[in-house]
């Protein structure tokens, strides 16, 4: 016997994201209407569950944080329209938090299955928990998958979020778990004169190939 099943579409980092066009509790959405914001779309199971619950009281405790980052959130799972809205007030009723952000309603699987969003593996029939993060010009900057049984981390997904800003801001990278006020990765300088130059502008040299600076 031959194992037919398909191995998920995946989109790929610095191409365009996925379009889609899709019904949401706050009408339909289309990627397009996020053009000049970046986009975190992240992707959970089945709504009323406690993981996924967790992870929603998370989101919307730092939505404010992310709108002033210029940023967008956008949920999504294989559930209905309805099903979404009756667990938004339940989370309300029970938690006393605002679902502020809207839940695509992807019974069709579309915007999931473009988004490799279902892991075979895992389930054909429910996302796992994906987040992409997307630039205002509609690039896919970043992509983070966890297994079903574990929650991400919104604190990581925000720390992400800023690390990417402030590297196209400075031209620079980031090292291990960077966090604003942390040093960054500079480019190498392209002449000697350069090189020169740089150690009185307040860079801390470690070697020939990078130096770092706090931001």
């Amino acid at each position: 016997m031959t194992d037919t099943a398909q191995a998920p579409q995946m989109p790929r980092l610095n191409e365009p994201a996925p379009a889609f066009d899709a019904p949401t509790t706050d009408g339909r959405k289309t990627l397009a209407d996020y053009k000049g914001k970046w986009l975190v779309l992240f992707s959970h199971p089945a709504d009323f569950t406690p993981v996924c619950t967790t992870e929603f009281i998370g989101f919307a405790k730092r939505q404010d944080e992310f709108a002033a980052m210029n940023t967008a959130l956008l949920g999504l799972s294989i559930d209905s329209v309805h099903s979404h809205i009756a667990w938004m007030l339940n989370i309300k009723q029970n938690f006393g938090v605002e679902i502020g952000f809207p839940i695509i309603a992807d019974l069709s699987m579309k915007v999931a299955q473009s988004y490799g969003m279902i892991q075979p593996g895992a389930s054909d029939t429910a996302a796992v928990r994906a987040t992409f993060i997307i630039d205002p010009e509609g690039v896919l900057r970043a992509m983070v998958y966890y297994p079903m049984n574990a929650g991400r981390s919104v604190d990581e997904i925000y720390r992400l979020l800023v690390a990417l800003q402030t590297a196209d801001q400075n031209k620079c990278a980031m090292p291990e778990n960077w966090k604003p006020g942390d040093q960054v990765i500079v480019p190498p300088p392209a002449t000697p004169e350069a090189a020169k130059a740089r150690a009185g502008e307040g860079y801390n040299t470690v070697d020939w190939y990078f130096s770092t600076r706090s931001l």
